[in-house]
């Protein structure tokens, strides 16, 4: 029986090691037709099927975290060497304002490569794929200008999340936290 066991548990820590990283959501059988920066229909995940994807959500009219999470997607993307089978994506929560003009324009003040798109959709679509990912958003501080424009800040998640190329979600951290793309490249590194 001894010698039963001891063969067993090499198995059983192969099979552990071999089945990957923990699984925290699996979007696979979901789908969203949004567009990207250059008004391009993409429908996600299917598009990005068999690439890795890092993902953060953002609001182009954030004075302060979205800005960060931006920077945290280019420090991962450069530290990874730019990566052809990695996709970077920033999903907006606030469609209204984030027309896929409004998203070329920060990805130009980002000067971002073709790897790395923002997306849009519908108002509807949007907040569907928001919960899909759970991530939350609210209109926290609101003004009308003399002119009766709406000015207005909103509070959200705070967080970047990589699919693997099956797409399901596998790492979730704190998209601002300065820690964050030096964890999600060690992650890289021991998925690959």
């Amino acid at each position: 029986m001894k010698q039963l066991l001891i063969l067993f548990f090499p198995l059983v820590v192969l099979i552990n090691c071999q089945s990957g990283p923990e699984v925290i959501d699996d979007l696979s059988d979901t789908s969203f037709k949004l567009l990207n920066q250059d008004s391009v229909t993409v429908t996600f995940p299917d598009d990005y099927q068999g690439k890795y994807i890092v993902m953060g959500f953002i609001y182009t009219n954030c004075p302060d975290i979205c800005p960060l999470i931006t920077q945290n997607l280019i420090k991962i993307q450069r530290e990874l060497g730019y990566p052809e089978d990695v996709q970077f994506l920033g999903v907006t929560f606030d469609p209204e304002r984030d027309t896929p003009s409004v998203l070329a324009d920060y990805k130009e003040v980002f000067k971002l490569d073709e790897n790395f798109d923002f997306l849009t959709g519908t108002s509807e679509t949007i907040s569907a794929f928001m919960d899909s990912v759970r991530v939350r958003s609210q209109v926290s501080l609101s003004t009308i200008t003399s002119e009766g424009k709406e000015i207005y800040f909103m509070n959200h998640s705070d967080k970047i999340m990589v699919l693997d190329p099956k797409s399901r979600v596998i790492i979730e951290y704190g998209g601002s936290m300065p820690q964050v793309p030096n964890l999600i490249i060690e992650d890289f590194q021991s998925l690959k």
